[in-house]
């Protein structure tokens, strides 16, 4: 999705600062429920969005449509419980966030029908944003929230394995887009979820 007008960017900047800003936000609290300090000390358990930003994962939003933030540090040897486990509960706390958002969005658009352009646009870019975030996200691909989602389901040997592909994987996702791989995917993905949420609330696309 892209900005082609002032009018999209006005509706569609502060959807996407929200998307952002909710989704870093929610890892480091639930690292912090965990008994992470390490979000906290950083100021990463914040609302504000200059907390979050990764200047090339926004610019990769505002101009392909998909893209990342600034990753929360996490230190899961200070979790209580299953550290595999936990991280898994702090992976998929992020992407959770971004489908509550979505499907509030979707609500709220569905209430204020008839509502004026800019906030109706607005709140369709936050539906737009948060899914494509959601969907992305969960892409088991280190250093995604997928996998680790992935590997807190996997047995610990293989988790390890997964985990060792970290390094390489911003190279493989750079691969997959240059490539038009992840686009095939993800565009129809992120569509799909919109629409189940849009029906799930209510409202009709």
């Amino acid at each position: 999705m892209f900005f082609n007008s002032l009018f999209d960017l006005l509706a569609g900047i502060p959807a996407l600062l929200i998307a952002i800003t909710f989704h870093e936000y929610a890892h480091g609290k639930m690292a912090a429920i965990l008994g992470d300090p390490t979000p906290a000390s950083q100021g990463r358990l914040s609302l504000n969005p200059l907390a979050h930003l990764d200047v090339l994962g926004t610019l990769m939003l505002l101009v392909a449509g998909f893209g990342w933030a600034k990753p929360v540090q996490v230190n899961p040897f200070y979790f209580r419980g299953d550290r595999q486990k936990g991280m898994m509960k702090v992976g998929l706390a992020g992407p959770v966030m971004n489908l509550v958002l979505a499907y509030l969005a979707a609500v709220a658009a569905r209430l204020t029908g008839g509502a004026p352009p800019l906030l109706d646009a607005f709140l369709w870019y936050t539906l737009w944003y948060n899914s494509m975030l959601a969907v992305f996200n969960l892409i088991p691909l280190p250093p995604l929230d997928g996998s680790k989602v992935l590997a807190g389901i996997l047995p610990r040997r293989s988790a390890m394995s997964l985990y060792s592909l970290e390094a390489y994987g911003p190279m493989i996702l750079l691969l997959l887009l240059a490539t038009g791989v992840l686009s095939s995917f993800l565009r129809p993905a992120v569509r799909g979820l919109m629409t189940a949420i849009a029906t799930l609330a209510g409202l009709g696309m």
